[in-house]
């Protein structure tokens, strides 16, 4: 009887020392789960607050230099020269023009020779900016624009930009609402207009409210707000699921089981995780776009492009993988292994094409790694190239830090360095701060060369970013080229460069390879017949 009381106890310590840490691993990973929704909420109102106020900026900033330098005639032709120069120079203005009787009389994007109706003013704050919601026009009648006026200039902007992340989930509801008014400027989702009053005096709130972990944030510059909210039942269903699953078998192996919760609540990302896999496994290679010369036609040059392809065989696109990977601190390896790739890739064929170059995409965060330079000229020296035969592009995002980028776009071109800006027109320079870098390419963004030969509101642009690098004294490469009238056009006005599907599509670099031996055949044949 004595035995078999030991043995009964024996069973239900052995329950409890395995049921009590299962059940406290379900504890904290709801718990953790629950401060990680929060800080994410948190993240995404933070971001959706500073494209605001980035947007509120690029307007002040372009209204007040039209009052000081045309107010006394705001729709003359340097007046209407300097809305385009803002125009191009911003990155959520789409136009800016001059308002008289709810219209925009003229403007960047239709002059000064049709005056664009915007509709009465939705609400006034009291710092004197007038707002319009919901404002429609000719030239893109299926989308709705927000149009905000001060001092008889107004700027378009569309109204999801400021709300433009977050695109891998869409359950999150964001929005941009005015502290003087109810009604959400920007918004995506449900959005209760009464959360803006659990922020009360304060710069940020986070809480439940039921349904939903919301997050609150006050701008400190505007009279505005930005707002996040992720579904609670989303953070519910999956820890029921968890707790359903893995208690019977917690009985069994709790150790184990109570180790895999713990690490569940800390792999909330799966696709992080997967980019660190990729690296590790190498599953990151890389496609080239040929770069011709607009007036031989000749390759001169070719873009390396990067590719995840999965062991399930799935592709990946960069545009989601870059993204995760800078915002979770893993770009710089991507580089390191770029650049391990155009090594391999390319081994010998740059010391027989000398004038031939590779152009790579480096990211902010490769301007503060100590050790870049030293790992792309060692890239340089397992290739047999010289630094003219490296292009580096950089987007307008990555010059945000002048002192970095100043240094760094110095020390490269001191070494022997190309480096071009990348996707201009799209991001935040503006002329005066481009002057000061050590640039040597203008890369058109494919979006301008879209819109040539079209009646696009964006199609006057491309003209007059060839007109930026023609007094800036950078070389230009235009993207996205697809029809042989975009070819002539840019051809006529100087551009040097292009790439795009007219002339190769992304492709290995052997068939790179192989085109350019029949292209120095053609010439030598072509040299010998002469």
């Amino acid at each position: 009887m004595r035995k078999s009381a030991t043995v009964v106890l024996t069973l239900l310590l052995a329950m409890t020392a395995i049921s009590i840490p299962i059940w406290f691993a379900i504890s904290q990973s709801e718990r953790q789960g629950f401060n990680a929704v929060s800080a994410q909420a948190m993240a995404y109102a933070r971001d959706v607050m500073l494209r605001s106020d980035e947007t509120g900026d690029q307007i002040m900033a372009g209204v007040t230099r039209l009052v000081r330098d045309h107010a006394a005639a705001p729709c003359s032709a340097a007046s209407i020269d300097a809305m385009r120069e803002i125009d191009v120079g911003s990155s959520y203005i789409q136009a800016i023009g001059h308002v008289r009787n709810d219209s925009l009389v003229c403007s960047s994007i239709a002059g000064g020779e049709t005056a664009l109706p915007l509709g009465p003013v939705d609400y006034r704050t009291t710092r004197g900016a007038a707002f319009r919601r919901d404002v429609r026009f000719a030239f893109a009648p299926q989308r709705t624009f927000a149009v905000i006026e001060m001092k008889q200039f107004a700027a378009i902007i569309h109204k999801n930009l400021p709300i433009d992340t977050a695109k891998s989930e869409p359950h999150v509801s964001l929005a941009v609402l005015s502290l003087q008014n109810p009604v959400p400027a920007s918004e995506r989702g449900y959005i209760d207009p009464a959360w803006l009053q659990r922020l009360g005096g304060a710069g940020e709130a986070v809480f439940e409210d039921g349904r939903y972990i919301v997050a609150v944030v006050r701008s400190q510059r505007y009279l505005t707000a930005a707002i996040a909210a992720v579904p609670l039942r989303f953070l519910r269903d999956r820890s029921s699921d968890v707790a359903q699953r893995l208690v019977p078998i917690g009985l069994a192996a709790g150790v184990l089981l109570t180790l895999a919760i713990l690490h569940l609540a800390h792999t909330q990302m799966a696709l992080p995780a997967a980019i660190r896999t990729a690296l590790r496994r190498k599953e990151l290679f890389l496609e080239y776009q040929p770069v011709v010369d607009l007036r031989t036609g000749r390759w001169v040059g070719a873009e390396a492009l990067l590719r995840w392809r999965r062991t399930t065989g799935e592709i990946v696109q960069p545009d989601l993988f870059i993204a995760i990977a800078e915002e979770h601190g893993m770009i710089v390896r991507v580089t390191r292994r770029v650049l391990e790739k155009v090594s391999e890739d390319t081994a010998g064929f740059l010391r027989q094409h000398p004038h031939f170059h590779i152009a790579i995409n480096v990211a902010p965060a490769d301007f503060h790694d100590a050790d870049f330079l030293d790992r792309v000229n060692a890239a340089l020296h397992a290739m047999g190239a010289s630094p003219h035969n490296l292009i580096l592009e950089v987007t307008e995002r990555g010059l945000l830090d002048p002192d970095v980028a100043r240094s760094t776009t110095g020390s490269l071109r001191r070494s022997g360095f190309a480096v071009a800006i990348d996707d201009f027109g799209t991001g935040y320079s503006s002329l005066s701060y481009l002057e000061s870098l050590e640039l040597d390419y203008l890369k058109i963004d494919r979006s301008f060369i879209e819109a040539i030969g079209t009646e696009a509101p964006t199609s006057q642009v491309v003209q007059h970013i060839i007109a930026i690098a023609r007094d800036l004294g950078l070389r230009m490469i235009a993207e996205g080229v697809e029809t042989q009238a975009q070819a002539d056009f840019l051809r006529a006005r100087g551009v040097q460069y292009a790439q795009g599907w007219l002339f190769g599509r992304p492709m290995s670099f052997a068939e790179i390879a192989e085109h350019m031996g029949r292209q120095y055949q053609e010439e030598a044949l072509a040299a010998s017949a002469g």
